[in-house]
């Protein structure tokens, strides 16, 4: 087995930022976690890290500014020359992305069944809430955000914390660079949150009124965008997605 070098770790971890950038994991005019904890996210040293972001300085993808509010935030989504990075971080990934990604909608499923049949009014009260926030929020990195919250609190609804913690973990497995749901690129974005809400409204719904059959078979269905997203993306790449 080969050694990887220095140099092969900071295209490795170049490839994965330009690839988390590309499907919206980190949204332009985000702002990428410190160098401390993207290492720990992509496990390998702070000084690849520091090389990696960089090269993507460098080639425009990201700025770094200064001062109070500063850090290295993304200025541009997917370029022509990231598809081949984008390609290339997918394809290696692809089996376990599909395989985990199946085990992901199942627990969302599980969870979301949960929570119909144990949710309170102070619970369903704060998941409207969430929604309504989700509703408002601007698109891109405001959706984004908002999504987060919302499954979080019907996750907490479930009342079932070692689900919830087998679920981050599987989540992060996924991930390509970011603890976050990928957002997708920039020209279907609108029609995805439109979506999307229409399929929050749903799962908010069924939890709420306590339609636990289906609230498990729509949020297993809702986690299907981030697995559609993903096989949108290796397309673009020039990639065909494997079954």
């Amino acid at each position: 087995m080969t050694e990887r070098t220095p140099e092969s770790r900071v295209d490795e971890v170049e490839d994965r930022l330009v690839t988390a950038v590309a499907v919206g994991e980190y949204l332009p005019a985000s702002r990428l976690p410190p160098e401390r904890e993207l290492a720990a996210l992509l496990g390998v040293g702070r000084v690849t890290v520091r090389a990696a972001l960089a090269r993507l300085v460098d080639r425009g993808l990201l700025e770094t500014r200064r001062g109070r509010g500063g850090g290295t935030f993304v200025r541009a989504e997917w370029p022509d020359a990231s598809s081949e990075a984008v390609g290339r971080t997918l394809a290696a990934r692809w089996d376990g992305i599909r395989a985990t990604t199946d085990a992901i909608a199942l627990l969302h499923g599980a969870l979301a069944t949960a929570a119909a049949e144990r949710i309170d009014e102070a619970q369903a009260a704060l998941v409207r809430e969430r929604l309504a926030a989700f509703r408002v929020a601007d698109s891109g990195l405001g959706k984004q955000q908002a999504d987060a919250v919302l499954h979080r609190t019907i996750i907490d609804a479930s009342g079932n914390a070692v689900l919830a913690t087998v679920l981050a973990d599987l989540e992060a497995q996924v991930s390509i660079a970011a603890p976050a749901h990928l957002w997708g690129a920039a020209d279907g974005m609108a029609a995805m949150e439109e979506r999307a809400l229409h399929e929050h409204e749903a799962i908010v719904a069924a939890v709420c009124d306590g339609d636990a059959v289906t609230a498990g078979t729509l949020a297993r269905r809702h986690v299907g965008i981030d697995l559609e997203l993903l096989e949108q993306a290796m397309l673009r790449a020039g990639q065909v997605p494997t079954d």
